[in-house]
């Protein structure tokens, strides 16, 4: 396992993370005692750094985190987890307003709640799990979360962008208002390699990659009668409905052909990918049980990603949010 520094924090950081979303059972059917060896599993082979959230499964995601924590007795295990506003701004909303969403009555219940499930005394990492662009100028949220810090209720704070908008990441990244932002970003996402990285870069912001396999497109295992398999309901189903999944399936077919001369897989170029800044702390996939575990873990090996791989793949960017239609309890 390779370890970045997680930004200014001076955290040393495996770079492939757990992913804690699919644990809380939204992806479908979960086995609490699977999710726990698979989580212990993953600590035993390295990985250091679990990312889960209040809203995954209705805070089911964070008990299960906190009961493997319990059970493991090796090296620091650093969680980051997220806290959703009082009210999601729309997806289509292009300058919502942050005041007001994340009051100070609201995240001293939620960080209370947050330390319960997960067990903890302190919260390593407590982000925001919706960004609005405003919150560099509305600064309520930030005044609680420092005072919530000097009480010693948590360590970092972070933020979440939106999905799919990364510029609203970029004043704040400048700025160096919080230790990590957590990004999109992927074969089909490569936005955030330009300016939010860039900024992130010279502040020490710590940047977390997240949906790196496109929410289970870039493994590249699909068939087209994969979308019949998944529960009605699920994250899945709900994001790929319609002509979603057809036009998914053909550009992933087209990518596999662009990165088949250099990976035995899409899932390793994937990873790969989103591996490749160095301005990326680590990165997020979920994982179901041991052996995603070690697939993933194969990919930090500190291999670095072809440049004329990466100059081919610049034409297949598409970025697209399919989040717009799911319930806010879904968004990640």
């Amino acid at each position: 396992m390779e370890y970045r520094t997680f930004g200014r924090t001076g955290w040393q950081v495996s770079e492939i993370a757990f992913g804690g979303w699919q644990i809380g059972g939204e992806w479908g059917k979960v086995d609490d005692e699977a999710s726990i060896r698979t989580l212990l599993h993953a600590y035993e082979r390295g990985i250091n750094y679990v990312d889960t959230a209040a809203s995954y499964g209705n805070g089911h995601s964070e008990e299960v985190v906190g009961e493997s924590l319990r059970r493991w007795d090796g090296n620091k295990i650093y969680v980051g987890t997220k806290i959703f506003p009082t009210r999601w701004p729309s997806a289509d909303e292009d300058a919502p307003l942050m005041r007001g969403r994340y009051p100070e009555w609201y995240l001293r219940q939620g960080v209370e709640k947050s330390l319960r499930r997960l067990g903890v005394e302190r919260l390593d990492l407590l982000q925001l799990h919706s960004w609005m662009g405003d919150g560099i100028r509305s600064l309520d949220w930030l005044e609680t979360l420092n005072q919530l810090r000097i009480e010693g209720k948590i360590d970092q704070i972070g933020v979440s962008l939106r999905d799919y908008r990364p510029e609203e990441g970029v004043d704040l990244a400048r700025l160096g208002l919080v230790s990590s932002l957590q990004v999109v970003f992927n074969l089909f996402e490569q936005r955030p390699a330009g300016a939010l990285f860039k900024a992130a870069g010279e502040t020490g912001t710590a940047c977390i990659a997240r949906v790196a396999l496109d929410s289970g497109s870039l493994t590249g295992t699909w068939t087209p009668d994969t979308y019949s398999t998944w529960a009605p309901g699920s994250v899945p189903h709900s994001l790929f409905h319609g002509h979603r999944f057809a036009e998914t399936y053909q550009r992933v077919e087209a990518l596999k052909t662009v990165t088949a001369p250099y990976y035995k897989n899409l899932a390793e170029a994937a990873m790969r990918y989103a591996l490749s800044p160095k301005q990326v702390a680590t990165v997020i996939p979920g994982m179901k049980n041991p052996e995603e575990v070690d697939l993933n873990i194969a990919y930090s090996d500190g291999a670095a990603f072809p440049e004329e791989l990466l100059a081919e793949l610049a034409s297949h960017s598409w970025p697209r949010n399919y989040y717009k239609e799911m319930t806010a309890a879904e968004v990640d």
